[in-house]
């Protein structure tokens, strides 16, 4: 059957700029839905006892999603975060807190240790896991509290360091990441149900990989401590130091009968977004699903880039959309609410500085940038004039890592409210069509839509 032709999108205003870069979010949001991906991996039925457990931002609905399309009897408990539970009749939904963890998200996990308990070879664990689950099972390893790993949390979350780099620290000093839910589920069967939300799909780095070997060392995660200057208690450095603390590995006999699915990742959702915009007339090129780096500094980049397609058909031919994903690092020095995607954003609109017929969306694919429930914002040529001109100093507001009041301010947040899925961020640019030549001079400052 032919491919339906291109639908071209009406691009002459910004109304129908934001409905593009507004679709290819949406886009990328739905392919990742448990309700999509979940049918596609369903098991064949256990001898015995089937077991759902599961942590992160979809765990609930994918909680839903199995059981829906489950014929036979099971049982389980899953957390996720506050606002993100949907109903489910067979399987048990708490709620906890994100991304610093509460006593709802250790009773949990304390709880699910139990559910897997004694176990045979015969029953089926359904492990569903999606980004979020690190701060949702927060079940320290002995010798620690849970005050303890809610300070090592936020430190690890305002250092700047990588979201690799904070949950290789997270796995070394929980009872139940790193491998040892698996170990613990041990003679049973597992089945790992994942959707990534983490660069290069890093099973480990999923929720800190609970149910997964974990390459890194206790010699890494404390190297990570001493390159961050995070402060730890000193229980919690002694065992780093000196390898207590060390999580499962490959080889573990007790992780034999692990099988591991990516259900949903940031690529899956990308290409999503690429085909969305193909359908609309629009050429769009995906750059990567895996950037990391300072959000502000990945903003600088992102605009260079912008403005050779903008100013010199290079490396693409403009109109078109620039596509990436991945997760940046903010390092919060100011008293603003932080926000990575918003800090990207802000960032690479000083460095346009106006750049005409430029314009970009980046969000969280969860509904959550940082510890707001706000997803991200849009950017247009005329963002700078319009803040200067309700009092709102567009490098005033990135020092003080005040990206979300900044867009807020000018009704350009994106709020989606709960996505029920997490596939990392995303990030739209467009770059319009050039101005005919008797608009040439002067265009790259030209007031534009």
């Amino acid at each position: 059957m032919p491919a339906a032709p291109a639908q071209c999108a009406d691009l002459s205003g910004r109304d129908g700029i934001d409905r593009l870069l507004k679709g290819m979010f949406d886009a990328a949001i739905a392919i990742a839905q448990p309700a999509v991906r979940i049918p596609q991996f369903l098991p064949a039925p256990p001898r015995g006892r089937l077991v759902v457990i599961g942590a992160g931002k979809a765990s609930a609905a994918m909680a839903r999603a199995f059981e829906q399309h489950w014929p036979g009897p099971l049982e389980g408990l899953v957390v996720t975060r506050y606002g993100y539970a949907v109903p489910c009749e067979r399987i048990e939904i708490i709620e906890a807190a994100h991304p610093v963890p509460d006593q709802n998200g250790l009773a949990a996990a304390g709880r699910m240790l139990q559910l897997v308990g004694g176990l045979t070879p015969d029953d089926l664990v359904v492990c569903l896991v999606s980004g979020g689950g690190s701060a949702l099972l927060p079940l320290p390893i002995a010798g620690l509290t849970l005050a303890d790993k809610q300070g090592i949390n936020q430190a690890l979350l305002d250092s700047g360091a990588s979201i690799s780099e904070m949950n290789c620290v997270r796995r070394h000093l929980s009872a139940i990441k790193g491998g040892r839910l698996a170990a613990a589920c041990h003679p049973a069967r597992v089945l790992n149900l994942l959707i990534s939300d983490v660069p290069a799909d890093g099973l480990h780095d999923i929720a800190s990989g609970p149910t997964v070997a974990d390459p890194t060392t206790c010699a890494d995660a404390l190297a990570i401590v001493e390159r961050y200057g995070i402060a730890l208690p000193p229980q919690a450095r002694a065992m780093l130091a000196d390898g207590s603390a060390e999580s499962s590995k490959a080889g573990d006999p007790r992780l034999a009968r692990v099988e591991t699915h990516l259900i949903a990742t940031p690529q899956m959702a990308l290409e999503a977004a690429a085909a969305f915009a193909a359908r609309h007339g629009v050429a769009a090129h995906i750059l990567s699903d895996a950037i990391e780096g300072e959000a502000r500094e990945v903003g600088k980049v992102m605009a260079a880039v912008a403005r050779q397609v903008a100013r010199g058909g290079q490396p693409f031919t403009a109109p078109c959309v620039l596509l990436s994903g991945g997760e940046t690092t903010v390092t919060v020095r100011g008293s603003g609410r932080g926000g990575r995607n918003v800090e990207f954003l802000l960032s690479m609109g000083i460095a346009l500085n106006g750049e005409a017929r430029v314009h970009a969306l980046a969000g969280d694919t969860d509904g959550v940038d940082g510890r707001e429930e706000i997803a991200g914002a849009l950017l247009h040529p005329d963002t700078l004039a319009r803040a200067r001109g309700v009092g709102r100093p567009p490098q005033t507001c990135l020092e003080n890592n005040d990206a979300h009041g900044f867009f807020q301010v000018l009704g350009d947040s994106v709020v989606t409210g709960p996505t029920l899925t997490n596939v990392n961020d995303f990030r739209a640019v467009y770059i319009g069509a050039p101005f005919p030549p008797s608009q040439q001079q002067g265009a790259p400052h030209a007031p534009t839509p």
